[in-house]
């Protein structure tokens, strides 16, 4: 009797230890763009909603004219620069800021399979960029810092002319003009470290490089985004489109703003769980509470089967002594009859 108790509970800890793993491993791959994702946007549509706001005021900030600051004859000898083209044009910052970080979350996915980890990466990318443009934007057009080859800008042709208060009457072209009071902060530079920053701390909890296992190794391919946006940072002053100041801020800005929108949806890099999202965890701790659940419902209908199974036991070993009993008594009155004692 005790060996079949040990067999039973032996198999019922086998089966258990499946169907928890059967269940995680389900959960671990179950959550696709093309099951899930729409319910997923759907749960974050106001933050979409808030992202398309953002553009427009990226538009608008872009459309008005910024502050037209003072700028008198004695400063001009800061801001006679030649006027150059950009090392970095305009259309390749989106390219690396925003579309090569995308692109790493896609393999990430099609590895991981995790619509959690895919929607939130590209969201709070999204948000870290867009954010830093309009708080950017929005300190150019209030500051209005000439950019250093603002004479350039202002006087075309080397011929610079002043009003009776010393401040300059530009002859130039009005949007040249208007892109010249843009200099603080570098919008170059904080979209970099704003797209390039974040990415460089999803890499940081993908490979775990916290991990204290010692493998230096992994901080190349950390600090290689950002050394990247260093790059970008150091061509605009090389091109004399800002000032140390400029570019230091815009860095200093988009890192910042990078750092939040990654919290937002990811644990810290250093977190044991930095690898995943927040909600991929949520969802797996009520996938095995659920699972605890269903466990533990099989173990009280399994345990009732099992005592109704040892009660018919002992019930029919009853039986079986009492019928023993009975033939023996049944035995003993038939030979006292036989004998003459009855």
């Amino acid at each position: 009797m005790a060996s079949w108790n040990s067999a039973f509970l032996l198999w019922f800890k086998n089966l258990r230890n499946i169907f928890q793993y059967r269940m995680q491993e389900v959960q671990l791959g179950s959550h696709t763009v093309r099951s899930h994702g729409v319910a997923v946007a759907r749960t974050h549509m106001h933050d979409w909603l808030i992202l398309l706001l953002l553009v427009v005021i990226e538009v608008i900030l872009n459309i008005i004219h910024p502050f037209y600051r003072f700028v008198g004859k004695d400063m001009m000898d800061d801001l006679r620069y030649p006027l150059k083209s950009n090392t970095v044009p305009v259309w390749a910052v989106p390219m690396y800021a925003i579309l090569l970080p995308m692109l790493v979350f896609l393999i990430v996915y099609i590895r991981r399979k995790d619509v959690y980890d895919l929607h939130h990466a590209v969201l709070g990318l999204l948000f870290s960029v867009l954010l830093t443009a309009v708080i950017t934007d929005s300190i150019k057009d209030a500051v209005g810092r000439p950019r250093p080859d603002f004479f350039w800008r202002c006087f075309p042709d080397g011929k610079d002319a002043y009003d009776k208060w010393g401040n300059v009457i530009c002859h130039g072209d009005i949007s040249v003009i208007k892109e010249g009071h843009k200099s603080f902060p570098s919008g170059h530079t904080s979209w970099s470290f704003a797209g390039l920053g974040f990415l460089s701390l999803y890499l940081s909890g993908k490979i775990k490089v916290f991990d204290r296992r010692g493998h230096v190794a992994k901080l190349c391919i950390v600090f290689l985004p950002l050394l990247v946006a260093s790059l970008v940072g150091i061509s605009r002053v090389d091109d004399y489109w800002h000032h140390w100041q400029d570019v230091f801020a815009g860095g200093l800005l988009g890192l910042v703003v990078a750092t939040f929108c990654y919290l937002q949806f990811f644990p810290p890099p250093y977190d044991a769980n930095g690898w995943g999202t927040y909600a991929y965890f949520r969802v797996l701790e009520e996938s095995t509470a659920n699972t605890t659940n269903t466990v533990n419902a099989g173990n009280l209908q399994i345990a009732v089967a099992g005592e109704i199974q040892i009660a018919n036991q002992q019930e029919w070993d009853e039986n079986g002594l009492m019928g023993m009993h009975l033939a023996r008594d049944s035995s003993s009155r038939m030979e006292d009859i036989e004998s003459g004692k009855s």
